[in-house]
């Protein structure tokens, strides 16, 4: 009873038209879970309905019916018996005929028709009825698009689900349907319409007499061909032209009946001059051959190829950027040339497929005959170097491409294109039949400038004939089914062709200048026609070893002279594309050949230091190792045994040659070797070889030599290290690092006494040399160490940790900065208890933090200790002392800090607290007391220095590091750790900058503020913007002054930028828009930087987007300011200049 009348007012709250939609929606929802619940059966809430059902009253019966609509819309997987879904659609079909309740009725109709036969379906004789009562009754195109919109989906699901019961309905269900889609015209309603269109095309094959309804249907379809959309981007209809096209198209090709009217309208369309039209009439005819058969497509094939011709001819592809600049009209056919030219191409294919199947000729012989072929063939063939102009590059692209497809399609038509064109093209490049060629020195190449017409098109040959013999190989084909007309060709005019490609690509010295682009085209077909000789699949090859072998030296003798840069650039490229598909094809015996012939010889050149061509060969090398993963392991050896002979010669003799190549070495070792081994996965550990072999002649080396130009090699070799060792597992870490500890603190020569967190640091910093005074091999080997260290995996063993850490702590206050990064990646990387790393040491990791943060809090913040014994009493020698001492203990904690802040540690807090104190102690508790005796000017220097310091350590916390601290070295990153530290430091920093009352200070404060926000996401800083813009922009009036600030300028910029493109940032920015306006303005005319200059104007630019009332005040000052701007020296900047000024000059307009 209670669900009774739970019921009763839910259908209530619906059929009461002023109720709001959600409460509407949420009676239906109801309904809905109390049948699916068995709370009540449907045929009670029919009974409860009949009232609403068949009332006279027509607003309540179309609400009544619609609500039971929606109701069993929701029941689609709710079980019905077959009597209920029966009398459902009965009684719905019958509702049909009420126009006041048709929405609700078609709506009902449809969720019965959707329903799955597993839960109770609509079956056939209700089906018929249905369809009956929808032709008699529903006058579709009278109806609003929404009540189309059902109709067309209710034909659908009858014609999906009761095709069989529809054919007795004969034609009049057809011509129903075609009354019903006639004159549609909304998109959204189109889609549904193709689709129905297609559908009915099934019916035609059964029963239904296709007769005059498939003309009569065709008709319908042909008025929208083809597509065009005249709506705004703006009236959002959810549909696209290109969903309503392919909906077009399928129905084109529903049945084959349409044949006799869709080829002739698509072939008329063709001619069109609109590209739309060329380009769907292409993809069209392309689809319809392929549904409609050849029987039926065969008598159109003369039209189709002349249609084809023309507009091949008429957009031919480009064989290079300037081809087709003069050639294509400027009306929007232009920037559609490339894909028009797809298209016809792909309907040629499908053509030559089509009609020449079972070695059917009568289609190939139409176009390899064709008049118009002929002549343009015999007109590139024949035309010479002067006579070379664009209408024949453009003949010669569209025959090229032309006679490519054919010949790609199949052995048989790749054959009666070679028998009709292959010995003409011989006799055009002069080249005589041979069965074999004495090849002679490929280094002895005699140069002779071929037809480039004939050349083109032979290359184009060959390489069809190269696809045809990969596809074979691909699906494992008998060699024999591929040999016939074009084998024998090439299998005799191989080593002929090889010598005229070979003397085709020696013209560099012959072609004069204003030859230029003939000559670039004669190189690369020629290069491209020996590469394609060589790069038939093994067993599918018509070329003997002997040619290839040739091929092969003539290649490396253009690489090895480097006497031309697009020759020695296509001679690598053909290598690489020779040695990738031996490779890829397996073919053992050429892979010997090619590796005796190219790789040896090219990593046999590694060794020749003194080549002016040294850095070509390396680059060539490297290419050809990666090329495949046959070659790498050799040129890998190759590599390393040249960048360790070369690193002798330069850390030992200071040989300048040798650090040169080994500079080019380097870079092409870690940049193209080491990545394509470790995504390879080729080689185990590449490298690490390389890395113990270093450290083995550095352990026998005595004397190094550091020239002045030397650091630069110096920092390629450490990256080199990282790179190596970080892509090592743990165990080889664990022994490089074990080897390399023990090779520093014996060529370093420390006592085990100072290297332990109870000794002096003081003492221990005293008695170590600083850098500068190192031996160069101990400098080395710390940069070795370091390097291994930074690229530590976090579960790699670490020996002695107490003393590693100490060492590094030591190193880092002398002001070796690898020394503070890798002190900083241990910290970062190490376990919360040590002992897990297999070490008998089980100090915790907040300890060592503890230990190092409390010696570096020491230096920076305590007044000096007693003078040491060890310096003797010398007052001002310890004063200077301590004072580089405090400098470097601020960078040793800003990468401290880093490490902490992305492993989320507490302690983080301590440092930023050190660094605060850093920035806001005062002058006189930093200047050291007057009983020290130092000069107050220099103290006071120093305490700056330590500031600025204090400040710039803020860009080490939050800056990306490509040097340590990155997942590519393994560092312990946790989610949106610069986030967390901008919202605990914004707070912070805007009261000690608003507190602040020293000039001095204030700028380091801001200094820090700009490195805190830099890099933020926008997101962070909007929800501080209350905070971050005022200081942003009295930052902005600070730092502008000093030229050593202007990355801070430029920095600040980008976060405004951000302001002002992000929707709530715009709010933020409204209150401050005259002081942002004054700050942009006065930075137009930016001397020390072009980016700031260029993005002060972008700002301006953007500014006008905001609201009219609040900016027009200034619009006279930022339009007298932009002045300046439009006439600066850089380019850039008059352009931004340029989109502001109208921009503003616009504004209101």
């Amino acid at each position: 009873m209670a669900s009774r009348n739970s019921c009763v007012s839910l259908i209530e709250a619906f059929v009461d038209s002023t109720r709001s939609a959600d409460t509407q929606k949420a009676a239906v929802d109801a309904v809905a879970s109390l049948v699916k619940e068995d709370s009540i059966s449907l045929q009670a809430l029919v009974r409860e309905m009949e009232l609403y059902l068949t009332t006279t009253d027509d607003v309540i019966r179309a609400r009544g019916i619609l609500f039971l609509s929606e109701v069993l819309m929701r029941l689609l997987s709710k079980s019905l018996d077959n009597s209920t879904v029966s009398s459902l659609i009965g009684f719905l079909s019958s509702r049909l005929a009420d126009w006041r309740a048709l929405s609700g009725a078609l709506t009902g109709c449809l969720a019965l028709l959707r329903r799955k036969n597993n839960v109770g379906m609509v079956v056939g004789s209700d089906a018929k009825e249905l369809a009956q009562s929808m032709l008699d009754n529903v006058d579709v195109q009278l109806l609003a698009m929404n009540d189309r919109k059902l109709c067309f989906e209710v034909f659908q699901c009858l014609l999906d689900f009761h095709t069989e019961t529809l054919t007795s309905l004969g034609d009049n269900f057809v011509y129903g349907i075609i009354q019903a889609v006639d004159q549609e015209k909304d998109p959204r309603c189109l889609v549904h319409t193709f689709h129905l269109i297609q559908s009915l095309g099934s019916l035609f094959g059964l029963r239904v007499d296709p007769g005059h309804a498939a003309q009569d249907l065709f008709e319908v379809l042909s008025c929208y061909f083809p597509i065009y959309f005249t709506h705004k981007v703006s009236d959002d209809f959810e549909v696209k032209r290109e969903v309503l096209s392919d909906a077009l198209m399928h129905a084109f090709c529903s049945t084959p009946y349409f044949e006799p009217f869709a080829i002739p309208l698509l072939l008329e369309k063709l001619s069109s001059s609109l590209p739309l039209a060329k380009i769907d009439s292409l993809k069209y005819l392309n689809k319809c051959m392929l549904s409609y058969g050849a029987d039926k497509m065969m008598q159109h094939a003369e039209n189709i190829w002349s249609a084809l011709k023309e507009v091949i001819f008429s957009f031919p592809p480009q064989l290079d950027a300037k081809s087709s600049s003069n050639f294509v009209s400027d009306d929007g056919t232009k920037a559609h040339a490339h894909e028009i030219v797809k298209e016809a191409f792909a309907c040629l294919k499908t053509a030559i497929l089509q009609f020449c199947c079972h070695n059917n000729d009568e289609f190939l012989t139409l176009i390899i005959d064709d008049n118009d072929v002929e002549k343009c063939f015999c007109s590139v063939t024949s035309a010479t170097k002067s006579e070379y102009s664009d209408k024949i590059h453009h003949q010669l692209s569209a025959l090229g491409s032309v006679l490519s497809v054919v010949a790609s399609v199949s052995t048989f038509c790749c054959n009666k294109v070679f028998q009709k064109f292959f010995p003409s093209l011989m006799e055009s490049l002069d080249i005589a039949a041979r069965n074999s060629v004495d090849y002679g020195d490929a280094n002895k190449i005699i140069s002779r400038i071929l037809n480039l017409g004939a050349l083109y098109l032979c290359v184009l040959l060959l390489n069809s004939c190269r696809d045809l013999t990969v596809t074979a190989w691909e699906l494992s084909e008998p060699s024999d089914s591929l040999q016939g007309s074009w084998w024998n060709f090439i299998q005799i005019f191989s080593g002929p062709l090889t010598a005229a490609f070979k003397s085709a690509m020696a013209i560099s010295s012959e072609v004069t200048v204003e030859c230029g682009k003939f000559k670039e085209e004669h190189i690369l077909n020629a290069a491209k026609g020996m590469q394609l000789i060589a790069t038939y699949p093994v067993h599918y090859s018509p070329v003997t070893d002997d040619a290839f072998e040739d091929i092969l030296a003539t290649f490396i003798s253009f690489i090895t002279r480097r006497s031309d840069t697009l020759l020695w650039k296509s001679s690598l490229n053909s290598l690489v594309q020779i040695g990738s598909s031996i490779s890829r094809y397996k073919d053992s015996r050429r892979l010997i050949i090619y590796y005796e012939i190219v790789v040896r010889k090219l990593v046999s050149l590694l060794r020749e230091v003194s080549t002016v061509s040294f850095a070509s060969n390396v680059e060539a090398i490297s290419e050809i190792g990666i090329c495949a993963p046959d070659f790498i392991l050799p040129v890998l050896e190759g590599f390393e045994d040249a960048i360790l002979l070369n690193f002798l010669k330069a850390s030992i003799d200071g040989s300048s040659k040798s650090t040169n190549s080994l500079v080019f070495l380097l870079d092409c070792y870690c940049n193209k070797v080491l990545p394509w081994c470790h995504n390879s996965g080729s080689i185990k550990e590449p490298g690490l070889q390389l890395a113990i072999s270093i450290l083995q002649q550095m352990e026998n080396v005595v004397a190094f030599k550091m020239e002045p130009g030397m650091q630069d090699l110096l920092d390629k070799v450490m990256v080199t290290m990282k790179i190596i060792v970080g892509c090592c597992n743990e165990d080889s870490q664990h022994m490089i690092l074990k080897s390399t500890y023990s090779l520093v603190l014996t060529s370093i020569n420390l006592q085990a006494d100072f290297i332990s967190f109870s000794s002096n640091i003081l003492e221990t910093l005293v008695f170590i040399p600083d850098p500068s005074e190192w031996a160069c091999k101990n400098k080395w080997l710390m940069y070795f160490f370091a390097s291994i260290v930074i690229a530590l995996r976090p579960q790699t063993p670490l020996p002695h940790v107490e003393k590693l850490l100490y060492l590094f702590l030591v190193f880092s206050l002398k002001g070796y900065l690898p020394a503070a990064q890798a002190l900083a990646s241990l910290i970062n990387k190490m376990p919360s208890d040590v002992d897990q790393l297999g070490t008998a040491n089980t100090t915790a990791l907040e300890e060592f933090v503890q230990m190092i943060l409390e010696t570096f809090s020491s230096i920076l913040i305590n007044s000096p200790q007693k003078v040491p014994d060890m310096l003797n009493g010398d007052e001002e020698a310890f004063l200077q002392f301590h004072s580089k001492l405090q400098i470097h203990a601020m960078v040793g904690i800003a990468w401290l800090g880093k490490a902490l802040l992305m492993r989320g540690h507490e302690q983080l807090k301590d440092i930023a607290n050190i660094l605060l104190k850093c920035l806001l102690l005062s002058l006189t508790t930093m200047t050291a007391s007057s009983s020290c005796g130092s000069d107050n000017h220099n103290s006071e220097r120093t305490q700056y220095l330590v500031a600025r310091s204090a400040s710039d350590a803020f860009q080490i916390l939050l800056s990306d590091s490509e040097v340590c601290l990155n997942k590519k070295f393994h560092a312990n990153i946790k989610p949106l750790y610069k986030q967390r530290f901008f919202s605990t430091m914004m707070p912070v920093l805007y009261k000690s900058i608003k507190e602040c009352n020293s000039a001095s200070r204030r700028a380091l404060l801001y200094r820090a503020f700009v490195h805190t926000i830099s890099g933020i996401p926008m997101v962070a800083l909007v929800a501080e913007m209350n905070k971050v813009i005022p200081l942003l922009l009295d930052a902005l009036s600070v730092l502008d002054i000093d030229v050593l600030n202007k990355d801070l300028v430029y920095s600040l910029l980008l976060v405004l930028s951000g302001f002002l493109i992000d929707e709530k940032g715009k709010e933020g920015i409204l209150v401050y828009v005259h002081t942002i306006i004054d700050r942009l303005v006065k930075l137009i005319s930016y001397p020390h930087m072009k980016l700031i200059r260029e993005t002060a104007v972008q700002c301006l630019t953007a500014i006008t987007s905001l609201p009219y009332t609040r900016i027009y005040p200034m619009k006279v000052q930022v339009l007298k300011a932009l002045s300046v701007a439009l006439d600066d020296k850089k380019r850039i900047v008059r352009q931004e200049a340029v989109k502001c000024r109208h921009a503003w000059a616009s504004m209101g307009l």
